[in-house]
């Protein structure tokens, strides 16, 4: 009998068996006495604890009694893994690099820090059954253990010492590591997921504490909720999401039946719908692969340590990286010709979060961040050759979570109501806008009020109007929910200031943003989330900007989904809508790749016949003799919100002008629609 994803994983546990059971033994001596001077010994001895926590954890799993664990035992187990990084005790962990920095001394608190945090990551891999990851993670430990134990306190290791213990486990193990991932990827096998969506009893909520994620108030209040909609509401939002995936494929002419799975991207709490999900990708033919995550237990935790990687990062283990990435990519490159591409479902609702940034957390130097620059482009381009570009699609839609607060099931109506609004409808409206950008030379964007914005967008000169256009009528298939039409700008002559009051980007909160293009690439940018300009600069660098030294302005688009406006402004939930959402409430600018990133030479149609030309700019069109400057790996939309915006007008070669918007209303006659939401 095929065993799914525990076949995956049985070569692998017979290898580490016998090292398991030696790392454990040392793990337990040290948990009861650990032989080195304090404070080292408190942290050996408690990270030494988590570690057995999670061999018992793994013994429950291999003997099938994790799943017929009370819901007692499943709350009390979730504590025991998340509750040290949950916000109200981590100022006094050890996986908080402050804390750890405080405690254990500069020299070494960040790489125990790390160490801490790293140990972490094992919790979802026990509950898979992957005895592997847990023996290299209680290796690690007990090797850095070693340099400790029996020192005296004015006889520590060496820095460099702990330094090359971690650096070697990285470099030696990324082979396991990127098989893991590229397998998640693109093998149907790897069905961790799968079964618990697929078999579980979906009403009993302990189902949720099998991923061995973090499972938090929003994880067991939207299973809950969930259960409480009839089976034909599921089923609906089952299929505005899986035909918004199919007719993806079908608009822009790729031959979906060549493909054999998906991939479902889903938040923990959203089995039901996923289940209805599966059956209509496996209808169409499809197998799935599945990526399934939680709401995060402190967003601050995972900030201090996005850049965990610095410790040990450097050019040989960029090149190593890449080689077992190809390495992973050709063992299962018949999966990943079958890939057809990602179906992503979102959530929002939680607070919006601004770090602190700590100068005791790991940070990329400059080169570093050059590097990263470089591995993910080449990573990129990998990735591109074993699931092609040209014939993958995707889908993405967006649900609240109950944190969005007390009026959520209005607001989980009103998002399913928007995710499928009459695209009919948006589709003839659009066009009308489309027929007057197409006969632009420039479009000027102003804000009014306390919004700076003031920028030139340059427009692909058509060559033959009657048959092609520069603008994308965007409605409702990859893209849930409907409203937008979008271009790639021409860089050249696209001038001008960018500037929102607030805006949340990739879950971060940005405050009186402004970034400055010239020639289409950003020139200057700043915000005022810290006193420290120059904090203000790395926090964009490092979460806008990718760590590039400058970006060009990919896409320029108009939301026209007021509807969704509308929603904000009445339930007070503007700064909490996802980008997927906010990119229709009004002109949005990304910066980094266009919109046609890898699909350049596939030509696509508007649903009038027009040949979409606009798909490229100049950093794009080095794809072919310089794909590295060409591709950036990056596209965050900006978008300015109706309620900021002055004037969005149309420059035409001539010198006449006609304006699409006016004082935040449509005005171009036949869009008047538009306003209805904006106006109640």
């Amino acid at each position: 009998m095929d065993l799914g994803y525990q076949e995956c994983y049985k070569e692998t546990n017979e290898l580490a068996a016998e090292r398991y059971e030696l790392a454990a033994e040392r793990i337990a001596e040290i948990a009861e006495a650990a032989q080195t001077p304090e404070p080292f010994a408190e942290y050996f001895q408690k990270n030494a604890a988590y570690l057995q926590r999670l061999g018992a954890l793994y013994e429950k799993g291999k003997g099938g009694s994790l799943v017929a664990r009370s819901m007692e035992e499943c709350e009390a187990d979730n504590a025991t893994l998340y509750g040290e990084i949950l916000p109200e005790a981590y100022g006094r962990s050890y996986a908080n690099p402050a804390y750890a920095a405080a405690r254990l001394g500069e020299t070494f608190g960040g790489a125990l820090s790390l160490l801490a945090a790293h140990l972490r990551t094992a919790c979802g891999e026990v509950f898979r059954g992957n005895l592997m990851q847990l023996t290299i993670a209680m290796e690690l430990f007990v090797e850095v253990y070693n340099c400790f134990e029996g020192a005296a306190a004015d006889a520590l290791p060496q820095e460099k010492e702990v330094q090359q213990i971690v650096y070697w486990y990285f470099h030696d193990y990324r082979e396991i590591f990127d098989e893991r991932s590229v397998r998640r990827l693109v093998n149907p096998a790897e069905d961790f997921e799968k079964e618990i969506v697929m078999q579980a009893d979906l009403s009993d909520l302990r189902y949720l504490y099998r991923y061995g994620a973090y499972i938090g108030e929003n994880e067991r209040q939207i299973a809950a909720y969930l259960n409480t909609l009839p089976e034909a509401d599921i089923q609906a939002m089952a299929d505005t999401y899986t035909e918004g995936y199919r007719i993806g494929f079908e608009t822009t002419g790729k031959d979906l039946s060549k493909k054999t799975a998906a991939q479902v991207r889903y938040p923990i709490g959203f089995e039901r719908m996923v289940r209805a999900a599966v059956c209509n990708f496996e209808k169409m033919g499809l197998e799935v692969t599945m990526l399934a995550s939680g709401t995060a237990a402190n967003k601050q935790y995972d900030y201090d340590h996005r850049e965990d990687r610095a410790y040990y990062f450097d050019k040989a283990y960029v090149e190593r990286g890449l080689e077992t990435w190809k390495n992973a990519f050709e063992e299962e490159k018949v999966h990943a010709n079958g890939m057809a591409g990602p179906a992503v479902i979102e959530v929002f609702g939680e607070e919006p979060f601004s770090p602190e940034t700590k100068k005791e957390a790991f940070r990329y130097s400059e080169k570093q961040q050059q590097l990263c620059v470089y591995e993910a482009s080449q990573r990129g381009q990998i990735t591109n050759q074993y699931i092609k570009g040209e014939e993958r699609s995707f889908t993405i839609i967006a649900y609240p979570l109950p944190s969005i607060g007390a009026r959520f099931e209005e607001i989980f109506a009103e998002t399913v109501k928007i995710n499928t609004l009459d695209y009919m409808l948006y589709r003839n409206m659009q066009q009308k806008m489309i027929d007057v950008l197409d006969q632009a030379d420039r479009v000027h964007i102003t804000g009014k009020g306390a919004n700076k914005t003031d920028l030139y967008v340059n427009i692909w000169k058509l060559q033959n109007p009657e048959g092609e256009t520069a603008f994308e009528n965007c409605v409702a298939d990859v893209n849930i929910p409907v409203g937008e039409v979008f271009t790639s700008p021409v860089l050249k002559g696209t001038n001008g200031k960018l500037h929102v009051g607030q805006v949340y980007l990739n879950g971060l909160n940005y405050k009186n943003l402004e970034i400055d293009f010239k020639d289409g690439m950003v020139e200057k940018y700043t915000c005022t989330n810290f006193e420290d300009e120059t904090e203000n600069k790395n926090y964009i660098r490092d979460n806008v900007l990718m760590h590039h030294e400058t970006l060009p302005m990919g896409e320029f688009a108009i939301g026209t989904n007021t509807t969704a406006y509308r929603m904000a402004r009445d339930y007070d939930i503007a700064d909490k809508l996802p980008i997927l959402i906010a990119e229709k409430t009004g002109p949005h600018f990304a910066v980094g790749d266009t919109c046609y990133s890898h699909e350049e030479d596939n030509l696509s149609y508007n649903p009038d016949g027009k040949a979409i030309v606009a798909r490229e700019n100049t950093v794009s069109a080095q794809r072919r003799e310089n794909p590295e400057k060409a591709y950036l790996n990056c596209h965050t939309d900006i978008t300015i919100p109706y309620d900021e915006l002055d004037k969005i007008t149309v420059i035409r070669k001539d010198g006449t002008t006609e304006d699409i918007i006016v004082d935040g209303r449509f005005v171009l006659a036949g869009t008047e629609a538009l306003n209805e939401p904006l106006d109640r």
